[in-house]
């Protein structure tokens, strides 16, 4: 009987609930990538979005150049809303990382050595998360737009910061299938 009641619920809205993933995410980093170096498997399971559409690209330090670069993933229909930021730069300070925390802010475990960060989540929405990592003046911000109901978007985020900023602060990461060093 509670059967039939459900597929009579299902059948009556057109689609059955989609059911959330509320695993852990990955910490496998593995291609294929994203913007270079942000796994795409990490980026599907944390927006729920597969296939997403991404503008931009991450780099790391060289040379003649710092890390920098942006990161954004869209919603693969209709409106081209971004749902994921990510944003590297050598705008850092650990001033701004104290800021935060004194603003209430929560602070990241240890990542890399050196590094300070924090998170945060938007009280007006819940699903919209941001984190900092700073190291020295390299500054690599992740900010989790439109997360996912259900899912625990803070530990996304920084399990997402855990995941991809070995290789983008400590310059450990390795090049792009399409560059040749």
């Amino acid at each position: 009987m509670a059967v039939s009641a459900a597929i009579g619920i299902s059948a009556c809205t057109g689609e059955a609930p989609e059911k959330v993933d509320t695993s852990p995410l990955s910490t496998a980093y593995a291609p294929p990538f994203i913007c270079n170096y942000v796994p795409k498997a990490a980026v599907e399971q944390i927006t729920g979005v597969r296939e997403p559409l991404v503008k931009g690209s991450l780099n790391l330090a060289a040379k003649d150049r710092p890390a920098i670069g942006a990161c954004s993933v869209f919603q693969n229909g209709g409106e081209k809303l971004s749902i994921l930021r990510i944003m590297l730069d050598t705008a850092g300070s650990r001033g701004q990382i104290d800021e935060q925390l004194r603003d209430g802010s929560k602070p990241l475990p240890s990542v890399v050595p050196d590094g300070f960060g924090y998170y945060v989540t938007d009280p007006n929405v819940k699903t919209r998360v941001g984190s900092v990592l700073v190291r020295g003046k390299v500054r690599l911000g992740i900010e989790l737009v439109l997360g996912v109901e259900g899912r625990d978007n803070e530990a996304d985020v920084v399990a997402l910061m855990k995941l991809i900023a070995p290789k983008l602060i400590m310059g450990t990461g390795t090049p792009p299938p399409e560059t040749k060093d």
